[in-house]
This record gives C-alpha cells, structure tokens and sequence, in this order.
C-alpha cells in the first residue's frame, strides 16, 4: 500500500436490497401531529449519499490537504486521493486511454465548460427536450444553435438528427447535445445510434449522462461518444464536483476556462510591462484553483460503491421498482404518466404525471404534509419539454395563466420498497378523497 493512501474496507450489501443511504431513518412531521420516516422519492434532483461514501470521505477528512500545492504528507497524499480519484471515474466511465477526465460543479458547469472549448464557428444540435443545462449554454457561448424538435420514438430521434446534420455546412464543425435519460420522463435516448449518425456527418457528440449515470452504467468506449457530462450530486455522492470526461483536443485547444494558478504552467513578466503565460494542456488546464478534492473523491466513492454492488443488479431492481409505479399509477383514475416514446418505452426511475382536476403542486404539498413523502413538482429545469407534454395530457391552462406543471417522482439504489408502496396508496387516497383543508 503506498505510504500516501487511506486504507478503507467497505462490504457491499445484499444483491436486492437497496443500498444503505443517509437519511434512510430520518423523522418528519405531518399535518396531523404524528411523525413518519421521511420517504424520499426526488433522486432526479439530488439522491441522497451513499452511507459508504459518505464512510469513505470521513475516513479520508482527518487526512484532507491543499492538492497539488506542497510537499507535506498531508498534501502529497490529498494530491494522489485527487488524481486517483480521476483514474476511478475514468474505469467507471470507460474512458479511452487518451480521454481527459476534469473535475467540474456540476453537469451544467461542464457543459458550459465545453461550450467556453468548442471552435468558433461550431453549429450545436440539441433537442428541444433537453434539461436546461443542455439546452442553454451553447448560446450564451456565441454558437449557432439549432434545436430539434421532440421526436415521437428513438428511431426519429435519429432520422430527425441526420436530417439536420445532412443540411448543415459539412466543413465547419458541429457538436451535438443529448440526455442519455430523461430528467421529466426518464425515457432511455438511442445514444449509441445517435453517436453513429453524427460521426456519419463529421460531427461530434456530448452526452448528458447526469440522469443516466446513476441508473445505467455509462461507457464511453461502447456508446462511441465524444464526452460525457454528469453530476456527483445526483450520481450519490454531495460535495458540489462534476465531471466532463472524453476527448482531450478541443479541450487543449481552447483558452482555460478559468485563469489562475494551477492552469498555468509557466508565467513571466511580459516585455509590454503585462504577463506572458503557457497554459498546461492535461486536465489542470481547465482546473483553476485549488481543487474539491473532497467532492472529486466522493465522485470515485460512489463508482466504486454501484461497481462493487453489482450494477447489473441494481439497474434489474429499479426495472422492477419502475413496473410498481406504472402499474400503481395507472391503477388510479385521472392519473396520465407523461411519455415521449410511449407508454412502455424503457425509462429509468423518474416518472412524471400529472392528475385530472388536481393542481400538481398542491398534490405534491399534500404527499409531503400527510404522509411524509418528497417528491418534485413544476418544469423540472425543461420547460418546453414539460409544457409540451402537459399540455398535451390535458393539464394546459388559459392563454394567460400558461400550462400547469406537473410532479415528478423519481428513485434509484437507496429506496425501500415500503417507499414505493406508501407513494402508490397515497396518490390513491388522495385522489379518492381529496387534500386535508
């Protein structure tokens, strides 16, 4: 073992059972005066940590340094935490041997990292269906920006994609943006079709896997994408990190995405009296400032802990977690389960509904006041999606007031069961009586 490691020995539980989560005995009030265990059914916005992981970094917090910034113990060993924490998420990812693995804040942070790197003059193809952080940056970077409409099956979504790929400049270069899952209906995308059809086209692929990561292994190599973008937050593990990993020469290409040290390499006095500067061209280059090496280790923690689980394991679980929901929801009348690819397309665990004269945010207030249960409504950071297929389940509103949002329940490794079942009998009840006054 190198004199700069932190021992940790972890067990990975049963092969069924939901992983052990923070939280998992936490104790909320209700309406009534009584108190429940809280049932958290909102992974999609940020799922709760692992215990292991958050095991692994306290083990490793007494030990926490400045990264790359000394020669003490402390920094020596806080410095190969962080670059093996790269090395881990880079196995869990499938990176090829010349991919980069950066640290970011998020999924949103490296898409808008990546936009600051593409070349000027690149086209962004992304449908209109994408989260927020997929459909916004590339804008506000100066790109051009075409977006696709929502396709009704995966077999469109190609056939629209090559279509607009077919039509544009071939010799300048194009980017194209997609969710592996869906953040509002959790619908499975055809990225490996997808990749195929803008390789065919001299374009290139991006990958919002922040959904997808947490529920489905994710290989680069596999699905023959250019980069993936996702967050620790979502993927299990807090502390505020993200990841973009993928090809590294638009990334060393481009100018830092913050300047500072740890980017720079080397930096003299300039003979106009300014500053000269040679940017490093590895992963530091878009890493200024001192690292969250607490974040980046959480990120390896939480790989090593869905690895060590057994994802294949986990994803059949949540299949079967996913067929309660449909089953229950569609069980209860008024109840309409938003899909793009239709009612059986494969999803992961987010769903979102929405329920005949109900309005979805007081349906998710009276979940939580009455039977201790967080789940999300509104757009979900994808409006135009969200209004789109609200509206047309019959949940738009008058010219004025403009399309009501929906709820979105969303689950994943750590839920129970019994989680699950209290959801399913709320809904109904609450459907067949009404909200407490």
């Amino acid at each position: 073992m190198s004199a700069c490691t932190v021992d940790i020995v972890s067990t990975a539980p049963a092969a069924l059972d939901p992983l052990p989560v923070l939280g998992h005995d936490v104790r909320v009030p209700l309406a009534t005066g009584e108190e429940v265990t809280y049932a958290a059914l909102d992974y999609a916005a940020s799922a709760p940590a692992l215990q292991r992981v958050w095991d692994d970094v306290a083990a490793y917090a007494p030990y926490y340094g400045s990264v790359h910034r000394g020669a003490g113990y402390l920094s020596r060993l806080s410095t190969e935490l962080f670059e093996n924490s790269r090395a881990e998420v880079a196995s869990f990812l499938g990176c090829r041997a010349d991919d980069q693995v950066l640290f970011t804040r998020s999924t949103t942070d490296s898409l808008n990292l990546l936009a600051s790197a593409l070349p000027h003059g690149c086209e962004v193809f992304v449908y209109e269906t994408e989260h927020h952080a997929a459909l916004l940056p590339w804008g506000s970077h100066g790109h051009r920006v075409r977006v696709l409409d929502a396709p009704a099956s995966p077999a469109l979504a190609v056939e629209l994609l090559e279509r607009a790929l077919a039509a544009r400049d071939p010799y300048g270069p194009a980017l194209v943006c997609v969710t592996g899952a869906s953040n509002v209906t959790g619908e499975l995308w055809p990225v490996r079709e997808l990749a195929a059809a803008a390789h065919a086209h001299g374009a290139r692929i991006v990958l919002d896997a922040a959904q997808l990561a947490p529920h489905h292994p994710v290989d680069i190599s596999a699905l023959d994408v250019d980069w993936v973008a996702l967050s620790g937050h979502k993927l299990y593990a807090p502390f505020g990190a993200g990841v973009l990993a993928g090809r590294p020469d638009w990334l060393r290409e481009a100018e830092p995405y913050l300047a500072g040290g740890g980017a720079s390499r080397h930096v003299v006095r300039g003979a106009d009296g300014g500053v000269a500067v040679e940017w490093h061209t590895t992963e530091a280059r878009h890493e200024a400032g001192s690292p969250n090496v607490i974040g980046a280790y959480a990120i390896a923690a939480a790989c090593r802990a869905l690895r060590d689980a057994g994802f294949d394991r986990l994803v059949e679980r949540e299949r079967q977690l996913v067929r309660r929901v449909r089953e229950g929801l569609a069980a209860v009348p008024g109840v309409r389960v938003l899909s793009l690819f239709g009612a059986d397309a494969p999803r992961v665990g987010v769903l979102s509904f929405v329920v005949d004269g109900w309005d979805s945010s007081r349906l998710a207030a009276a979940l939580s006041a009455e039977y201790g249960i967080g789940v999300r409504d509104g757009l979900f950071c994808a409006h135009p999606f969200v209004r789109r297929l609200a509206g047309e389940a019959g949940e738009a509103g008058d010219g004025a007031r403009g399309p009501r949002n929906a709820v979105r329940v969303s689950f994943g490794a750590g839920t129970p069961d019994e989680h699950v079942e209290r959801f399913l009998r709320a809904v109904g009840e609450l459907v067949a009586r009404g909200d407490r006054p």
